[in-house]
């Protein structure tokens, strides 16, 4: 049975920092491309960082760079996504994703957890 589970979501001030993270399982974690999206109200859900294996490669939207930083513990089938400098406009449901291309793909979500950034 496959689960994402996400978790650190809060409220939180502007300009705070928050750390999320991902436990995975029931599938293969380590060749998974790992990637944290979020969906404000009435608005799209869109991509904010993702990690893929084996290369390590790492992509970043254009809104969050240099404030947050997403990584992975393939030990612990854990990905993170540190977020610091927050804004009232990261406010979101984040959610964790597994994706993987090729013979047996697959495209799996996590229920998402809600971030507020407000003073």
């Amino acid at each position: 049975q496959v689960q994402l589970v996400e978790s650190g979501g809060g409220l939180v001030q502007p300009g705070g920092s928050l750390r999320l993270s991902c436990a995975a399982s029931g599938f293969t974690f380590s060749l998974a491309t790992m990637s944290w999206y979020r969906q404000a109200p009435g608005k799209e859900r869109e991509l904010v960082a993702d990690i893929r294996n084996p290369s390590g490669r790492i992509n970043y939207a254009d809104a969050v760079k240099g404030r947050f930083t997403i990584s992975r513990d393939n030990a612990k089938n854990t990905v993170y996504l540190q977020m610091n400098s927050l804004k009232p406009e990261d406010t979101a449901v984040y959610y964790c994703n597994a994706v993987r291309g090729g013979s047996f793909p697959y495209d799996y979500w996590g229920q998402g957890t809600q971030v507020t950034v407000s003073s």
